[in-house]
């Protein structure tokens, strides 16, 4: 075969594709159409359709100029720094909500000068609810006491202050165990350990730990706070929390009393545990 043959059928191959169900041939086209002309050929069409003329892709300068860049409308898509507030025209989301008539959530506004944190409250529980509460009594109760000695000029103070309210609870003095440990890290263990012996009603741990200049009295604050409560969670035997955690040796001096707000804590949760347990039989 010549060189001349083999380009001139290849070239009827490439114009007479293989008849199939999708795509006649050309007797078929001419068949189906009934006026005798050829029907276009679809490979024809595709190219055609393919095709773009270089004019099409040409944008002349002055579309160029007036179309934006990506720069500029991602600048005009972007909010302007520091508006966090939606746009006159757009609704409040949130004004269906109900608003607070007041910020105040205290029952009862304490003196001026009084810290929010520390003001009393009482639950007001409607008529017909079974109602479960302990109260700070000691009569018939052992009380284990352990006490911190690092910041003494604290932490002795605040010892004799807790031994009086157990004494106003009436704790008889021979129920009453004092536990000295070296610091507040080793209160959560003493706690722990005494809570075990299940010899006591409740266990009151004290101490005073003052910030200084390095993160000590972080990692100290959270272990000792933790631990004790960890004591209380596994024993079931109520532990009180009477840590000072101050930023200066006047503030804990001013929070001398913390120990008698823990003894009465101590007590009310022994009471309450008391009556949990009766209820239950």
């Amino acid at each position: 075969m010549s060189g001349n043959e083999f380009d001139e059928r290849a070239v009827a191959e490439r114009q007479e594709p293989e008849p199939t169900e999708a795509w006649p041939s050309r007797e078929q086209a001419v068949g189906e159409s009934g006026n005798g002309a050829p029907a276009a050929d679809a490979p024809a069409a595709e190219a055609e359709a393919d095709t773009v003329s270089p004019e099409a892709d040409t944008v002349s300068p002055e579309a160029d100029a007036a179309a934006p860049s990506p720069e500029a409308e991602a600048e005009a898509a972007a909010p302007s720094p520091g508006t966090d507030e939606p746009a006159p025209n757009e609704p409040d989301p949130f004004a269906s909500w109900p608003q607070a008539e007041s910020a105040v959530v205290v029952e009862d506004a304490p003196d001026e000068g009084t810290s929010l944190e520390h003001v009393e409250g009482e639950i007001d529980v409607p008529d017909g609810y079974t109602v479960l509460e302990g109260m700070p009594l000691g009569k018939r109760r052992s009380v284990a006491v352990v006490v911190s000695r690092f910041n003494g000029g604290l932490t002795n103070r605040m010892l004799s202050r807790a031994l009086d309210a157990l004494e106003e609870a009436e704790v008889a003095p021979d129920a009453v165990t004092v536990v000295p440990v070296p610091g507040a890290f080793e209160l959560p263990l003493a706690a722990m350990a005494l809570a075990k012996t299940r010899r006591f009603a409740c266990v009151i741990a004290l101490g005073a730990i003052v910030r200084g200049e390095t993160p000590h009295f972080d990692y100290i604050a959270s272990e000792a706070a933790s631990g004790l409560q960890l004591a209380g969670i596994e024993t079931g035997v109520p532990v009180a929390f009477g840590v000072l955690t101050v930023e200066t040796v006047e503030q804990g001096e001013a929070r001398i009393d913390r120990a008698a707000d823990a003894v009465r804590t101590a007590l009310e949760m022994a009471d309450l545990f008391a009556r949990l347990r009766a209820s239950a039989h």
